[in-house]
């Protein structure tokens, strides 16, 4: 056979040569490009890889069929195993089984490191993934995450890809849908327990990331089957494709109640904007690519170094947003016998002194349960009821799943959607009722514990919702709990 061998490939390469391309592929290109090794040389011998199984083969050709034949086993004999699936996946062998994710960073000290690579599953066809796209904050929950990990969830990187591929690395986690969520929850938990506001931003700001999707346009699944820990996380809920249904809406609202959040953590609120996607792609784009970007060598994250990245709201909104928040919380905290006093201290509640004059007497217990009032406004103002009948389902310990629908919420210039007892429904004002009646359906079954019949009753009202608008999109979603 080495004679065969030899008048048959009188090309072939030579062992110190094959040795030579064995250690390139062992090193990571990005580990080189790290360490200022990556040189034309080794661009050369990445580049050449599909040019040794394509370019000098001739199907027709029974010599070049047993020269290509010699040259894979060789190439591969002397390959680690990992690098030989990598290689067959990334030359278009379709093993419909994985497809080898990228290297992740961690952070240690101040430098970024290698991490192990993981593999997601590849099932059918999802936008093109963007996993990566702000890597700075799935960087930071990573390394937080590892501080204390009982649910075993593989990597951070799998609550961000479509379910196909993050069933991989759910590790104890029931629920791919949560898996986003749950780890937020516990990076969070962890930053928490350390006094790691940044570690808190970031988990924030990861759980308000867009998830990948099977394609253009279509948004992804709220996450109803588990609780958070922290009811920061539990105030936030996942961007959705910019060429979803009511994207721009949901998206700003979300940023929004993002701000809010990392306000009440001692973060910088602006920071909430970084948590954006881009810009909308087009419906039924058959690569599946949108506008994204996935680069895993980019430390930062591609989606801010190539200028990418949509803001959902201007500055002023948030600042609006987060000074509204905090005037209703101090409000909502007072004791009864210095609602008073604090209705004269407090500037927001001066300048709307005409509005809440008889609401600047209630008791704490009665401003908690009515979002108007608590943001410098009254219920009558805004034609919104806050006191409401008993409904005849089983709500579990929650009394009041209403929405209301009023203006200057939050600080807003439009009338917008918010919980009516928002002391147990934790969420902020929404323009769009999608995002508070989702998130009431979910704290009814997770936190109320309500009936089978209830939850049932609370999705068909935020279905009839969105074919309303304003307060009779309100009503539609009240009606249907009974109210």
């Amino acid at each position: 056979m080495a004679d065969t061998e030899q008048r048959l490939l009188p090309d072939l390469p030579s062992q110190s040569r094959i040795r030579q391309w064995r250690t390139v592929m062992r090193r990571p290109r990005a580990s080189l490009i790290r360490n200022g090794t990556y040189t034309d040389r080794h661009r050369i011998h990445f580049a050449s890889l599909n040019q040794r199984f394509h370019a000098r083969y001739d199907p027709y050709d029974p010599y070049d069929t047993i020269r290509t034949s010699i040259n894979i086993h060789k190439f591969f004999y002397n390959m680690k195993p990992v690098t030989c699936i990598s290689f067959l996946l990334a030359t278009g062998v379709d093993l419909a089984a994985a497809r080898a994710a990228n290297l992740h960073t961690r952070r240690s000290g101040g430098d970024m490191n290698r991490r192990s690579s993981v593999w997601n599953a590849k099932l059918g066809r999802r936008e093109v993934p963007q996993e990566h796209s702000h890597e700075k904050f799935l960087t930071i929950v990573n390394t937080n995450l590892k501080l204390d990990n009982p649910d075993n969830i593989v990597d951070a990187v799998f609550g961000l890809l479509g379910n196909a591929a993050a069933s991989a690395g759910q590790g104890d986690i029931t629920d791919t849908d949560c898996l986003q969520q749950a780890t937020a929850d516990q990076a969070f938990t962890n930053a928490k327990a350390n006094g790691d506001v940044d570690g808190m931003t970031a988990a924030l700001i990861y759980r308000a990331l867009e998830r990948n999707t099977g394609a253009v346009g279509q948004a992804s699944v709220a996450c109803t089957s588990i609780t958070p820990v922290n009811p920061e996380i539990a105030a936030i809920s996942q961007h959705q494709d910019p060429a979803s249904d009511n994207a721009a809406s949901i998206n700003k609202d979300i940023a929004l109640a993002l701000a809010v959040q990392i306000a009440n953590i001692g973060g910088n609120p602006l920071d909430a904007l970084q948590s954006g996607t881009f810009a909308p792609g087009e419906i039924g784009d058959p690569t599946g690519a949108g506008n994204s970007c996935d680069v895993v060598d980019d430390p930062v994250g591609c989606i801010f170094t190539q200028n990418l990245l949509v803001e959902d709201a201007s500055e002023d909104e948030v600042n609006a947003a987060v000074a509204a928040s905090a005037t209703a919380v101090a409000e909502c905290t007072a004791a009864p016998d210095e609602s008073t006093a604090v209705a004269d201290t407090s500037t927001a509640v001066e300048v709307a002194s005409t509005t809440v004059a008889g609401a600047a007497t209630q008791t704490a217990e009665a401003v908690a349960t009515s979002t108007a009032a608590a943001t410098g406004t009254t219920a009558a103002d805004s034609g919104a009821e806050t006191t409401v009948a008993s409904s005849n389902l089983d709500l579990g310990s929650c009394d009041n799943p209403t929405i209301i629908f009023a203006d200057n919420l939050d600080g807003r210039k439009e009338a917008s959607f918010a919980p009516a007892d928002e002391t147990t429904f934790t969420h902020g004002s929404a323009l769009n009722i999608k995002v508070i009646s989702d998130f009431v359906c979910q704290q009814l079954e997770t936190k109320c514990q309500a009936s089978q019949e209830a939850i049932d009753a609370c999705n068909q009202g935020a279905t009839a919702a969105q074919g309303e608008t304003g307060q009779a999109a309100a009503d539609a979603f009240n009606q249907a709990l009974g109210f």
